[in-house]
């Protein structure tokens, strides 16, 4: 499998762990302005269905993919680290980009002062799961050569 591919596994798996921590926040009631599926459906004029679609394809084709072109320029040795780091990067496109398209302003702050900081939570979270798991199947193809 190519660096690519397992990139793409890697931002599969990150991105089920961060729909898993939407969806928990949702059933808990925190802040139910802060829904990104409703804000993707809402900016695209499609289905929750969709943008669910669409989530997934960001995150395992754009992030996943992306982590795998990019991780060896990130500083740090621990892949979890540089996966840290590039979620970090892909928050702040998304508060800087994407929160305005949705109509609550840069960083969501319209939504109050825990947006910014929820999601950042979140892409950490995704972050350490991305780098994480195409570290260990980076290692394990290593591994499995020697």
């Amino acid at each position: 499998m190519s660096n690519v591919g397992k990139g793409m596994l890697a931002g599969l798996a990150a991105t089920v762990v961060m729909s898993l921590m939407m969806l928990m926040k949702g059933a808990m009631g925190l802040m139910p302005g802060l829904d990104p599926i409703a804000m993707i459906a809402a900016m695209m004029g499609v289905s929750a269905a969709l943008a669910w679609a669409v989530h997934f394809m960001i995150g395992v084709v754009l992030w996943g993919g992306g982590f795998a072109v990019v991780q060896t320029s990130l500083p740090g040795k621990q892949f979890w680290v540089r996966g840290v780091l590039f979620a970090i990067g892909a928050w702040l496109i998304m508060m800087v980009v994407m929160m305005p398209m949705a109509g609550v302003g840069v960083f969501g702050m319209s939504l109050g002062m825990m947006a910014p900081v929820m999601t950042l939570v979140m892409h950490v979270v995704f972050g350490a799961v991305l780098g994480g798991v195409y570290g260990a199947l980076v290692t394990r193809e290593v591994v499995a050569r020697a």
